[in-house]
């Protein structure tokens, strides 16, 4: 789990009991609430590192730019500058 202070709250949801059965399975967890807590953190943690990907590829083709360096675009991704 997270290192931060966590505040835990009662919540009602409604969901799809066959989804999070399955989600129980591949995450290896013994309790339903504990499925949805690891998945939440995953959620999180993902979007974390997206950003900090995202943010060390402007950073490289800020660089790059700057440096005149050739950039093969190969996937078709990259935005002129």
């Amino acid at each position: 789990m997270s290192t931060t202070t966590q505040t835990r709250k009662n919540k009602h949801f409604l969901l799809d009991q066959t989804r999070l059965k399955k989600a129980q399975k591949v995450l290896g967890t013994r309790t339903e609430t504990e499925t949805i807590e690891i998945a939440l953190e995953r959620v999180v943690s993902e979007a974390e590192a997206n950003e900090k990907a995202w943010t060390a590829q402007e950073k490289f083709l800020t660089s790059a730019f700057k440096e005149s360096l050739v950039i093969e675009d190969v996937f078709g991704c990259l935005e002129e500058k």
